[in-house]
């Protein structure tokens, strides 16, 4: 049926008859060539016909462009009851009477953040059971148009256009609009937004949903508001919903760790004066005097201590005793953290509907593809019906395959890091050659702050970060591609396997550099006269930093991290903006008449299946971030939950300007990522012990004033001295040796200092470690060890302290059982009575439950 257009409104969300709603949108491009996608869609469309949906054409001559033809689809109350009863769909049948007794202590000061209620409950709570379609009288239908809401109506038909044939029976088994998206017989498929997000639908019958979250939700000015999660869900599907509501609740909790790590810094900014050893480091007396050893072959000149009293001022802002404190705190902030997300995910599944929903993912959501290719069948042992299997053997070798794929990137990850690593010890001589009498030097202000160190340090940032952005557009694909090489059998199934990897990908590509730094960087150079070579190169291993490699490491951290969170903000909000601004830039000028609902929704971007994906990705390694290094960088909660108040407003405003509706769809957990996010809890204890102890250098200071200071007084006097080990200069080999134009004026010494504990030249063990470096190294080995410990034993107490389950909630869950197998047993005595009244005295032959034929048109599913 072919219609114009000239009457509808702008926002009309119906059919031409003003009355059947559109619940989705299909749209192509008549190509008259090739008669093959043609005769696709004519069989596509009969056979949605066959199923019971009914089909309105709008020509291509009354679309903007003058190309593109649009099939609108409606779903009829017959074809939404039956699949409502095939996908366990639950629907409410009596408004609950549970009262909710929570009460939040000193709710008045909440006031200022909360929405009104009318945005945050737009419904009230009901008892819910899944539909059943002979028992459709049980439930609470006032009006069958609009008894399930436009996101389970877009879920149902979605649903079907997925399992839909598009060839004869005889030609095979092809199916499902997925496929034919990919091979051109139409070019989208999507449901509709029920208005136009900056005003009100002129329809009464729009319920305008999307205008209440751009207003409510989606500006930015709403940052300081609470989210409408209900809305959300009710708009977007439970899958979305839940998203929104860990990216909230993650952002909340990110505020007691920013003002902890906020305190710590403070605290490091405040002893500022009180720092000993970077007092004798700017002395003249003691800094000035002490000659350091060239920091690389033939290039690099000997320098004095002093140099580098501005990195040792910087470093004591994050290597201080807080810095202990805020790593312990951590560990346990990130166990409170996903103890109390649990809770609250527990209460979301009650309230939405999902307490029972693992079982009907796993039995209904078959992914059509794995229909498709899995050509052998076998019995189901609990059904007892024919299902498509994946032979082991096949199963096997795919699995195979794919992680050999993933191997092969993780080492190309490596081997970059590795190159990484070379430009770093290549060009550190470069630096420090060229910056020598670099007129930046005399820079009053920031001067002293350029040196080779930093240098290198930031361009070899720059460039992993590079390489990282590289690698992650390339990976994608691959990753995409072999997860539907091993042919998953659900959706919750592919969406787990693609998550991992991803995520070991990604947890490589962008934690490796910080890795490096953390834990390889200078603890491999050897000492002057025997230095240390990259895999026997002439590229002399790293030193650190003479701040410290803790300050590197903060250096690596802010770059990577902030570089990554303003890039995915400007990609997210940027590039969706820009092409729905070129694509609909010649119908904006059309009035209303000429440019439909369905043609504004068109002209938007895709969200697509992996759009989500991609979104809880991006926190997942923000994350990392601020758990595995936090104790190199105790500002990066801070820096992480203002990203995160711009994130959850981005995300937001694309999803409800720039993108077409996603269909909706239903998840009762984060899923596979709340495993990661447990083993990452876990590691970030390790990483933290060992970043204080092996990284930062609390541990030989400690070991310094409790045992090695020279008058026994509790100080650091004499810190830099002890820590510091002495070379005869006429040792040096030729290779290694500084060229005599490197060396400085005042070079006339005989003997250079060099970080470690080593014995003094003529002594009988010169150059072996001294006592003092096994004390050390036993002293950071024992703090490891009870850190963990500690950390370890507060993390699983607090998790067996908090039930996963809150107590209401799961006196809820048995209530609401209770109800519904009272109210069911209640309504089939009552069905029966009536049935027996109506009969009088005559024989009862009816049953007393009444299952009405199967309609007329053929059901979709594996289930039925």
């Amino acid at each position: 049926m072919e219609i114009g257009k000239q009457k509808l409104s702008k926002d009309s969300v119906f059919f031409q008859d003003g009355v059947r709603r559109i619940d989705f949108v299909l749209s192509y491009v008549d190509d008259k060539d090739c008669e093959k996608k043609q005769e696709r869609r004519r069989i596509y469309e009969a056979n949605l016909e066959k199923a019971g949906l009914e089909l309105e054409t709008e020509d291509k001559s009354e679309s903007e462009d003058g190309k593109t033809y649009f099939v609108k689809i409606h779903a009829p109350w017959e074809v939404l009851a039956t699949y409502a009863d095939v996908l366990k769909i639950k629907v409410p049948f009596k408004v609950s009477d549970i009262p909710d007794d929570r009460e939040i202590p000193m709710n008045w000061l909440s006031t200022p953040f909360r929405l009104p209620k009318s945005i945050m409950n737009p419904e009230p709570d009901y008892f819910t059971a899944p539909f059943s379609k002979s028992k459709s009288d049980f439930f609470l239908i006032d009006n069958q148009d609009t008894f399930f809401p436009p996101s389970t109506r877009n879920r149902i038909v979605y649903y079907i256009l997925s399992r839909c044939l598009y060839v004869s029976e005889e030609c095979g088994d092809k199916k499902g609009i997925k496929r034919l998206l990919n091979n051109g017989s139409y070019t989208s498929a999507f449901p509709l937004h029920d208005s136009r997000y900056w005003t009100k639908s002129k329809d009464a019958n729009c319920e305008s949903e999307r205008y209440d979250l751009y207003k409510h939700w989606a500006r930015f000015l709403c940052f300081f508001k609470e989210q409408p999660i209900n809305r959300i869900r009710q708009y977007y599907g439970e899958k979305i919903g839940i998203y929104f509501a860990w990216l909230g609740f993650y952002t909340e909790m990110l505020l007691f760790a920013a003002v902890v790590g906020t305190i710590c810094f403070t605290y490091g900014f405040l002893t500022y004066d009180d720092n000993e050893w970077s007092k004798e480091i700017c002395s003249e007396e003691i800094g000035g005097k002490i000659v350091m050893c060239p920091l690389c072959d033939k290039k690099c000149s000997y320098w004095k201590l002093n140099t580098t009293c501005n990195s040792s001022w910087q470093s004591h802002l994050f290597d201080n005793v807080a810095t202990v404190f805020f790593a312990i705190f951590m560990g346990i902030w990130v166990t409170l953290f996903l103890e109390f997300w649990k809770r609250r995910q527990a209460r979301l599944e009650y309230e939405w509907d999902l307490v029972d929903f693992e079982e009907e993912q796993q039995q209904l959501q078959l992914r059509p593809e794995y229909e498709t290719r899995c050509t052998k069948s076998k019995e189901n042992p609990i059904t007892k019906e024919m299902e498509p299997y994946l032979p082991v053997t096949s199963k096997c070798a795919r699995s195979c395959l794919s992680g050999a794929t993933v191997l092969l990137w993780i080492s190309l990850i490596i081997a970059c890091i590795i190159g990484v690593i070379a430009y770093r010890l290549a060009v550190y001589a470069a630096f420090a050659s060229f910056m020598k009498d670099s007129p930046t030097n005399h820079l009053e202000v920031v001067g002293p702050y350029i040196t080779p160190q930093l240098a290198t340090s930031v361009t070899a940032s720059c460039i992993n970060f590079v390489i990282i952005m590289i690698l992650n557009l390339m990976y994608e694909k691959v990753a995409i591609w072999i997860t539907d090489m091993e042919i998953p059998k659900t959706h919750l199934e592919y969406e787990n396997k693609l998550t991992v990897k991803m995520f070991l990908f990604q947890f490589v590509n962008y934690y490796s550099s910080c890795f490096y730094v953390a834990f390889f960087k200078g603890k491999f150079v050897g000492y002057p006269g025997k230095y240390a070579y990259m895999f026997g190169s002439n590229l002399r291993n790293e030193e650190c930093d003479p701040g410290g490699c803790l300050i590197e490491l903060t250096t690596q951290l802010v770059i990577v991290m902030t570089g990554k969170q303003v890039w995915g903000n400007i990609q997210e909000a940027l590039l969706p903006w820009v092409m729905n601004w070129w694509g609909s830039r010649k119908a904006r000028s059309h009035p209303e008449s000429l440019y439909s609902r369905w043609e504004q929704d068109h002209d938007l971007q895709s969200f697509g299946q992996l759009g989500l994906f991609y979104e809880y990705l991006e926190m997942v390694i923000q994350f990392g971030f601020i758990t595995l290094f936090v104790a190199s960088f105790p500002l990066a909660p801070l820096l992480a939950l203002f990203n995160n108040i711009i994130e959850i407003r981005v995300d937001a405003w694309k999803l409800t300007t720039q993108f077409r509706r996603p269909v909706a769809a239903k998840a009762h957990s984060i899923g596979a990522w709340e495993e990661i996010l447990n083993g990452m809890a876990v590691l970030s204890v390790v990483t933290n012990a060992f970043i204080v102890a092996f990284t930062s250098d609390m541990m030989p200071r400690l070991v310094y004033m409790y045992a090695y200071q020279p008058q026994g007084e509790m100080n650091m006097k004499g810190y830099i001295n002890n820590s510091l080990s002495v070379f005869n200069v006429s040792e040096f080999q030729d290779s290694s040796r500084p060229e005599e134009a490197e060396n400085p004026m005042w070079f006339n010494v005989t003997t250079c200092r060099y970080r470690d504990y080593r014995y003094p030249p003529g002594h009988e063990k010169q150059y072996s470690h001294t006592m003092q470096f096994w004390h050390i190294l036993a002293a950071k080995l024992a703090f490891i060890i009870i850190m963990e410990h500690v950390v370890f034993l507060v993390k699983y107490f607090v998790a067996w302290l908090i039930p996963d389950v809150p107590s209401d909630v799961r006196a809820r869950v048995k209530r609401e059982r209770f109800l519904v197998q009272e109210y069911l047993h209640n309504y089939e005595v009552e069905k029966l009575k009536m049935q027996l009244s109506q009969q009088g005295n005559k024989e009862c032959t009816c049953t007393p439950m009444i299952y009405p034929t199967l309609p007329k048109h053929e059901v979709l599913s594996e289930v039925l």
